[in-house]
């Protein structure tokens, strides 16, 4: 018997009529998505006044993993800038550092924000721990050369959107326990937190196509978790196994009605507020994954994106109505 589901955004109903959907990935369909063009960033830097550095710091096994910078032209380094430290998207199987790359430009425009985006390896090639180190040890170049970029070490926020969301948690939560560097907040934009891929709303968007489905969730799980036993998985890799969530900056967490995640995104929200901290949650009545990244023209994309960016500016600019 088919799950009933909630009902789509209709303008995003519609305008999801004219994408072409999968229910499963392969290893030859992974290949195939892989072999397309990425992400242009070109477009989106044309009508900005931006400088752009690209710099490679080393991971913990030696291997260089590329970061790039944007900041404001002509800003003044001694001013000292928040940071977007930004996590792609792609289901820990593909996707580049300039994919949703348009979500944290926005915040460099608003808040004159240098935004830091890494090219963390990609599983079935890497494994375990490997992209949420390859994330930490970005971010940890990032807050040692602060001075160095302008920006502010006390305003650094982790962002990341779906599989970048969970490795922007995973990050936030090794930065807790190892004691630095530290996070002014965590962004998590839909995202992957659970391995375990068994909440009603995972089985709920199985069994059909989909732009993130329950059988393409496992796909990417087992790619980057490789042949761990559930006992042997990493809370930095899987968030929602983390036992204790307190201690952790404040977060933002969205997520649509309509998609695999909203239970484990709605349940870290929850565990948060259980432990003491602070947590803002929206579910998005109607949004699908990753809805206001590939449709930012609907009018539920424009009100997501612009509610976390009134969000940040409560945390940045306190003092200035939003």
């Amino acid at each position: 018997m088919t799950t009933a589901r909630p009902a789509l955004d209709p303008e995003l109903r519609e305008l999801l009529a004219d994408m072409p959907l999968m229910s499963q990935l392969s290893p030859d369909v992974l290949a195939q998505l892989r072999r397309l063009p990425s992400t242009p960033v070109e477009p989106l830097l044309a009508h900005r006044q931006i400088d752009r550095r690209e710099v490679t710091v080393p991971a913990k096994d030696g291997v260089p993993i590329p970061l790039s910078v944007f900041s404001p032209a002509n800003s003044d380094p001694t001013t000292g800038a928040p940071c977007v430290y930004w996590m792609h998207g792609g289901g820990m199987v593909m996707g580049d550092h300039f994919s949703q790359i348009d979500i944290p430009l926005e915040w460099l425009d608003e808040f004159g924000a240098v935004v830091v985006s890494v090219d963390y390896r990609l599983a079935p090639e890497a494994t375990g721990t490997a992209l949420v180190d390859d994330c930490y040890q970005g971010l940890l170049w990032v807050a040692e050369h602060a001075a160095e970029l302008g920006i502010d070490p006390a305003r650094i926020i982790v962002a990341g959107a779906s599989a970048g969301g969970g490795l922007a948690a995973g990050v936030t939560l090794l930065a807790r326990d190892l004691g630095a560097p530290a996070i002014a907040a965590q962004m998590l934009i839909c995202p992957m937190l659970d391995h375990r891929n068994v909440s009603t709303s995972s089985r709920q968007y199985a069994d059909g196509p989909g732009v993130w489905t329950r059988e393409m969730n496992e796909f990417g799980w087992r790619a980057v978790l490789g042949d761990l036993t559930d006992d042997e998985v990493p809370a930095y890799v899987s968030p929602a196994l983390a036992g204790d969530l307190s201690g952790l900056p404040t977060t933002y967490i969205d997520t649509g009605s309509a998609e695999v995640f909203r239970d484990e995104d709605t349940d870290y929200a929850t565990r948060i507020w259980a432990a003491g901290g602070q947590a803002e949650l929206h579910v998005w009545a109607g949004g699908f994954h990753g809805f206001d990244a590939l449709y930012p023209q609907a009018r539920i994309s424009a009100t997501a994106r612009r509610t976390r960016t009134e969000w940040l500016a409560r945390l940045l600019l306190p003092d200035s109505a939003t």
